[in-house]
This record gives C-alpha cells, sequence and structure tokens, in this order.
C-alpha cells in the first residue's frame, strides 16, 4: 500500500483567500493592468481549430484496433480534449466573447464541449465561479476533495488511483456535496451532446466515440496535462494555497499554468496572463511555484505529507446576499 499519509485533517484558517488582497495591491500599483481586461479574439479560432482536428480524427481513427484508440485517445486525442475543456475553463469567464455577450458565450460553449463527449461546458460554470468567489470554503468550493476522499485515498496506493479517479470525483462531489438544481441550458448542453454523440455512434462506431470519450478520461487522470488539477490548490508548501506553473504545457493550456494570475485576475484571458506576471512580476516570483506537473503527481502519490488532506479549508459562512 506504501506510506501512510502523515496528515490526519485538512488545513483550517480563518484568514480570507489571498487573491482578492493582492488583486486590490497590484491594481493600485499597476492600474495598466485593467487594459488586459476583456477576451482574446483569437481564442475562438484556436478553439474551432481544435474541433476540427477531432473531427477529421473521427475518420483516422475509424477501423483501427482498440490499443490504437486508447493509445492515441491518451498521447494525442486526450490532449486537445483536455485543451477543450480548459477552453470551457475560459469560456465560463466569458473571455471567448466578452461579458457584453453572455449567450455568445455559452453557444460557443456548446460548440468547444462536443469532442469531449461528456456534457460540462454549463455546470462546469455555474460551480466553477463559485470556486473563485468562496475559495477554500468547506460547503461551496466543490474543488476541495471530500473527508471520505481524505481518508479512503490516504496511502500512496490509495492516491495513485485516487488520481486516476480524478474525472469521477469533480464529475460527481458538487452532486453530492452541493447539488443545485439542473438549469434549462445544462438540458440543453446534453440533448446537443447526446445528438453529437449519436451520430458519431451510427456512422463511426462504438470505438471512435470511445477514442473521444476515453481520450478525455484518461486526460484528466494520470496524465502530465491532468497535473495542474493538483499543482493548482494543493498545499505542497504550508500557508499557501495557490501555486503557478509557467512551463511549456501552458502552450497547450490556454495559460491555465499561471494560476495566481489567474485568481488574481480572472476577466483577464489565458492569453494576457504572461502579462500580468511580466507587469507584477514582484508580487508573484517569490511565490512558491511548480516547475513540472509531471513532477507533480509523482511527488503528490509518492510523497506522505501531501495527498487530500493537503488542502486549506475555510468553515462554510454560507452565501453572500
Amino acid at each position: 500500500m506504501g506510506a501512510h499519509v502523515s496528515r490526519t485533517d485538512f488545513e483550517w484558517t480563518c484568514d480570507e483567500e489571498p487573491h482578492a488582497s493582492r488583486r486590490t495591491l497590484i491594481l493600485k500599483k499597476y492600474p495598466e493592468i485593467k487594459k488586459l481586461f476583456g477576451y482574446d479574439p483569437n481564442f475562438k479560432w484556436v478553439v474551432t481549430g481544435m474541433v476540427l482536428i477531432q473531427i477529421m480524427m473521427l475518420f483516422v481513427m475509424k477501423g483501427q484496433s482498440w490499443p490504437i484508440t486508447l493509445l492515441v485517445a491518451y498521447f494525442f486525442g486526450g490532449v486537445i480534449n483536455h485543451a477543450l475543456m480548459l477552453a470551457v475553463h475560459e469560456i465560463s469567464h466569458n473571455l471567448a466573447f466578452g461579458h457584453s455577450r453572455p449567450m455568445h458565450n455559452r453557444l460557443f460553449g456548446f460548440f468547444a464541449n462536443l469532442p469531449i463527449g461528456i456534457p460540462i461546458s454549463i455546470s462546469f460554470k455555474k460551480y466553477h465561479l463559485e470556486h473563485h468567489r468562496y475559495q477554500g470554503d468547506e460547503k461551496l468550493d466543490t474543488d476541495l476533495p471530500t473527508l471520505l476522499e481524505a481518508k479512503l485515498f490516504c496511502t500512496t496506493l490509495g492516491k495513485f488511483f485516487w488520481v486516476i479517479l480524478q474525472p469521477f470525483f469533480y464529475a460527481f462531489r458538487p452532486l453530492i456535496t452541493y447539488p443545485k438544481v439542473p438549469t434549462s441550458l445544462e438540458y440543453v448542453n446534453l440533448v446537443i451532446q447526446l445528438i453529437f454523440d449519436g451520430i458519431i455512434l451510427y456512422f463511426f462506431g462504438g470505438r471512435v466515440l470511445g477514442y473521444l470519450i476515453f481520450g478525455s478520461l484518461m486526460a484528466m487522470g494520470l496524465h502530465p496535462v491532468a497535473g495542474h488539477f493538483i499543482s493548482e490548490h494543493y498545499m505542497f508548501n504550508k500557508g499557501f494555497e495557490t501555486y503557478s506553473y509557467y512551463g511549456p504545457l501552458n502552450l497547450v493550456t490556454f495559460n491555465v499554468g499561471y494560476h495566481n494570475e489567474h485568481h488574481d485576475f480572472p476577466a483577464v484571458p489565458g492569453s494576457k496572463l504572461p502579462e500580468v506576471k511580466r507587469i507584477a512580476g514582484e508580487f508573484y516570483d517569490n511565490l512558491p511555484q511548480h516547475h513540472s506537473w509531471s513532477r507533480v503527481l509523482y511527488d503528490f502519490i509518492t510523497d506522505p505529507e501531501v495527498g487530500p488532506y493537503a488542502r486549506i479549508k475555510r468553515k462554510s459562512r454560507g452565501l453572500e446576499s
């Protein structure tokens, strides 16, 4: 089973999350950062290209064996689908068409969602924005692992399987800890996705549909690009709850590695987060950071001091009025 984790509880704090206060300090010193707010007009074309690549891959994968299908899904298709998930993340902040056109963003989210195979676009938005607003809240921040997860997956082997099962925890944890009534747009998202999946199943077969869905699931688990799920907020340094990564995988993840910068300025599109770092570097250079998402996964699994318990939590104060 490997080493047992050394922690027996989460790291509880009464301090406010750090991003709002740092944002105030940065804007006071560098008000020009406000010029970066908005959206990236190139974003929609990059996402469209990714969707079209995956549609072309349907023809390539037709007739391939299951081993080839899964290998290509892990090393290629899953990477693109993970990038599309992070496009959905950008879209949840209205960074595809701007805050003045929310429905344009929602409709584009349906489109970006198609190759992922599972409807996530609308549901992700309604939980993710509260992760920003209530970071660390024991109820409202569904990015936090549950006590049951921490107790069950508390050894090296347990953490290994927890990493593999991450997509299932991300999907079902909110439904258990903080259930919300589905919205009409969620049903629209579901219907559109089922129609798309049905067309693939009819014309290309289950193995090709599996290329999309299994690629999405594998690239959320034990996969280098999935390292950001752990690197972003798991406490590798005591007292620090958000970490950035400035390495090359940002090129295929819309700069989600610039995570301190993103939480400080969620209105800045991913393509401009390096500019935030350049302008206000003294606020970020001395913060703990990660240099490899693969190393993050390895350390998370093997280091007894890190595990699902290694998160900073705050007692829930309920939704603000």
